[in-house]
């Protein structure tokens, strides 16, 4: 949650305080997740409940994350990538499913041919991916947005709706404090 945290104030708000405390659960799972593999899964459903974007469910994501936002090299791409592959194939192959995978890994990749095959005729995809920016994109459909010359990210952008959201959130907790809860006693 650190890299998480680190990333949120780095990228948004920097001039207000974080105001936010999030919890993230895997529903379902009966496995541990691994943490730095998991990291950029984390950071994307953080960052749809954030913006209000769903994110594709067709699309399975691996990936660890730094404090920039880099999407980092994670170990067992090969077998990460054919399990989703598997059970894709065991429901139907739709054209719509696809895996994110850190782009530093693309170098070690061997997959089974059936899956090489499957790329080639678009009925799965593999998305490497650099940067948070990338696959946010990419899991809502909606551009992540830069920053415009006076520092602003387009409104609607993923990045614009994540900003404004967090704003919203410093606003209300200081106009809390200010009011030093004055509301709950009446």
């Amino acid at each position: 949650m650190m890299i998480l945290s680190g990333y949120l104030m780095g990228h948004f708000v920097s001039d207000k305080p974080l105001s936010l405390s999030a919890s993230i659960v895997f529903e379902q799972s009966y496995n541990g997740v691994d943490g730095d593999s998991a990291s950029s899964t984390e950071l994307y459903a953080l960052l749809s409940a954030l913006s209000g974007l769903p994110i594709k469910q067709s699309l399975a994501v691996t990936g660890a994350l730094s404090q920039m936002g880099e999407v980092q090299a994670i170990g067992g791409v090969n077998e990460k990538i054919e399990g989703f592959f598997e059970l894709c194939k065991a429901r139907g192959l739709t054209g719509d499913q696809g895996v994110l995978i850190p782009a530093a890994n693309v170098k070690h990749l061997m997959l089974h041919p059936e899956i090489v095959e499957a790329v080639k005729q678009k009925q799965f995809h593999i998305y490497p991916i650099n940067h948070v920016d990338e696959g946010i994109a990419i899991l809502t459909g909606v551009n992540a947005g830069k920053r415009n010359a006076n520092g602003k990210f387009p409104k609607n952008s993923v990045n614009g709706r994540v900003e404004q959201r967090l704003v919203q959130f410093a606003e209300q907790s200081r106009a809390f404090h200010a009011n030093d809860g004055k509301d709950e006693k009446k």
